[in-house]
C-alpha cells in the first residue's frame, strides 16, 4: 500500500489544513484529488493508504457526499477525526472592488455558512458551486469568478488577496474531518471515543426507527448523530446514518450492535475511533447497570443460573 493519503484538493482547502495537523501526515505524501469521491475511490484501488475527507458541520450537519460515499460500495473504516474551526476570507483578484464582484463560489457547504453575509454585503451576486472551496479560488484566479469563499490562507497560493476576512454567520462554526482507510482491526479504546455504524431497517413499519434507537437506550449509550440518507430505492426507502459514545470493545457498545444486527436488514460497521478534543475525563458516567464490570457480572450470574449454582 502506497505511504500516501490523499484529500479533497487541490491544495489550500480546509481539509489539508485539518491534515496536516495529524502527525503521521509528515510522513506520507499527500496527494490532493477533484472530490471526496475520488480520494475515497483512491483507497478502494489501493492508489492510497487512506483519505481525508470532511463528513460533518456544525451548521449544516453531515456532509452527504461523504455520507453517502461510506454508505455505499465497497466497504471502507473511520480511523481517526480532526475538529476544525472555519472562518472563511472572500478572496479576489489584486484590484477588484466589491462593488463589482457579481459572481461568487465555493463549496456548496460552505453557503450556509456566509448565507446571511452574502445577503448583507452581496445580495445580487450569484452563486456557483465549486468541488472545493480552494477549487473555487482557482477558478477565481483564472477569471471564471469575480470572487470566492475560502480560507484566507489559500489567497496566496492562487495569488489571489482577501478583500475580507473572518466571514461567518454562526460563531465557533467547527467541521469534523476523517481519516479513511481499508477495514481493520479498530484501534484499542481510549476511554473517549466513537462508534460510526449505518443502519437498515427490514421494513418499514410504526415504531421502527424507535426499535432501532431502543438498542442504544436500554444500554445506557449516548447517541450523538443521527441522519437518514435515501437508499436509492424509491421515496421513503432511507438508511441511518449513527454515531455513539464508546468503542465496540465496551460492552454496552458490543451488545446494541449485536440487537442491531438481530433486527436490522443490514448493519455497516464504519469504525470505532477516538473523539477529537476529549479526553477521558470530558466523558460522562455510563447509567447505573452499564458499566463493562457490570454486564459481565450479570453475563457470570446467568452462566451459574444455567448450571444450577444460583
Amino acid at each position: 500500500m502506497p505511504a500516501s493519503y490523499a484529500y479533497l484538493g487541490p491544495e489550500g482547502t480546509f481539509t489539508e489544513v485539518a491534515l496536516r495537523t495529524l502527525p503521521e501526515s509528515a510522513t506520507r505524501e499527500l496527494v490532493p484529488m477533484v472530490s471526496v469521491p475520488a480520494a475515497l475511490d483512491a483507497v478502494r484501488n489501493g492508489e492510497a493508504e487512506a483519505a481525508f475527507v470532511p463528513i460533518e458541520n456544525s451548521v449544516e450537519g453531515g456532509i452527504t457526499t461523504t455520507l453517502d460515499e461510506l454508505v455505499a460500495g465497497e466497504p471502507l473504516m473511520i480511523y481517526r477525526e480532526v475538529l476544525l474551526s472555519i472562518t472563511f476570507a472572500l478572496l479576489v483578484r489584486p484590484g477588484t472592488k466589491l462593488s463589482e464582484i457579481k459572481t461568487v463560489t465555493a463549496h456548496p457547504a460552505a453557503q450556509p455558512q456566509v448565507r446571511n453575509w452574502l445577503k448583507d454585503n452581496l445580495p445580487d451576486a450569484g452563486w456557483e458551486s465549486a468541488a472545493s472551496n480552494a477549487d473555487g479560488a482557482r477558478l477565481v484566479q483564472e477569471g471564471r469568478y469575480d470572487a470566492a469563499f475560502a480560507g484566507e490562507f489559500a489567497a496566496a497560493r492562487y495569488g489571489l488577496e482577501a478583500l475580507e476576512t473572518g466571514i461567518h454567520d454562526a460563531e465557533n462554526a467547527q467541521t469534523r474531518f476523517v481519516l479513511v482507510g481499508r477495514p481493520a482491526r479498530p484501534a484499542a479504546p481510549t476511554g473517549a471515543d466513537k462508534t460510526s455504524v449505518v443502519l437498515w431497517q427490514r421494513d418499514d413499519h410504526p415504531g421502527g426507527l424507535r426499535d432501532l434507537l431502543g438498542e442504544f437506550a436500554v444500554r445506557g449509550v449516548n447517541l450523538m448523530l443521527l441522519q437518514s440518507r435515501p437508499t436509492g430505492a424509491g421515496i421513503g426507502n432511507y438508511c441511518f446514518c449513527i454515531d455513539a459514545e464508546g468503542h465496540i470493545s465496551d460492552r454496552r457498545v458490543a451488545e446494541a450492535l449485536m440487537g442491531l444486527k438481530r433486527i436490522c436488514l443490514q448493519v455497516r460497521f464504519l469504525g470505532s475511533y477516538p473523539r477529537a478534543g476529549v479526553t477521558p475525563d470530558d466523558v460522562r458516567v455510563p447509567p447505573a447497570g452499564t458499566t463493562d464490570h457490570e454486564f459481565m457480572t450479570a453475563a457470570d450470574w446467568v452462566a451459574r443460573c444455567q448450571d444450577g449454582r444460583f
